[in-house]
């Protein structure tokens, strides 16, 4: 078989014949555009019903992060999901209510694994450890993503249509007790906690029984306490 003869054949599997023989360039290119045009359209869609926390959909010009989502079915009339949307550029909280059939667009946000390199006033900088290159980012976006985060450690960096947006930390880190009053052995009080500050200069309630110069491991998401490491 010649290369024309398979290319027809290969073409008449998505379009039709009758389009093919009068023009098989234009016919081809129209059909397969068509198509691909349909999947993204169902794909980037995404019904309230589907909503589920993390989910980023792109509402009034803006892009939201779905924070809280609550099916409700009143004992009147239709049942809706009340929600709470973060606005993922100024982080800004608003409430909306959809009908459970409602469709927005799934906003497509990347993450990059980049390297936090070292701060340098209000600007912080990274790498991409692939290609070596460098972004330096300003305290506005940066928020308080690195206060757990060590010079050197690996982060994502969240942007969306190429705007970056904020950094996204490990979700747990291992760190240093760098100052706390000291502990007393065998304190294990219920609940009893005290302040103390890590190596990066954050602070953190642990329990009363954590000293200077051991490692803990923090929930980055709540800043919270997990365990002596």
């Amino acid at each position: 078989m010649n290369m024309g003869g398979f290319l027809a054949m290969y073409r008449l599997r998505y379009v039709d014949k009758k389009i093919v023989e009068n023009n098989p360039a234009i016919g081809y290119t129209m059909q397969v555009f068509v198509k691909v045009k349909t999947i993204q359209e169902e794909v980037l869609m995404i019904s309230a019903g589907d909503f589920r926390n993390g989910m980023t959909i792109e509402l009034d010009n803006s892009v939201y992060q779905i924070v809280e989502f609550q099916h409700v079915k009143p004992g009147k009339g239709a049942a809706f999901v009340r929600t709470k949307l973060k606005d993922i550029k100024n982080g800004g909280v608003v409430e909306r209510t959809f009908r459970p059939t409602e469709k927005c667009p799934q906003a497509r946000i990347d993450r990059k694994e980049m390297q936090y390199l070292y701060s340098d006033g209000d600007l912080f900088n990274f790498m991409d450890t692939e290609n070596y290159e460098q972004v330096a980012l300003n305290k506005e976006t940066i928020g308080d993503a690195l206060r757990f985060v060590k010079e050197n450690e690996m982060v994502k960096v969240c942007s969306h249509n190429g705007s970056v947006f904020a950094i996204e930390p490990p979700l747990f880190v291992e760190l240093e007790i760098t100052d706390t009053e000291p502990g007393f052995k065998g304190d294990t009080a219920t609940g009893a906690s005290k302040p103390a500050t890590v190596e990066t200069g954050a602070q953190v309630a642990v329990p009363l029984f954590v000293e200077i110069g051991e490692k803990i491991k923090i929930d980055t998401r709540t800043g919270e306490y997990l365990s002596r490491v």
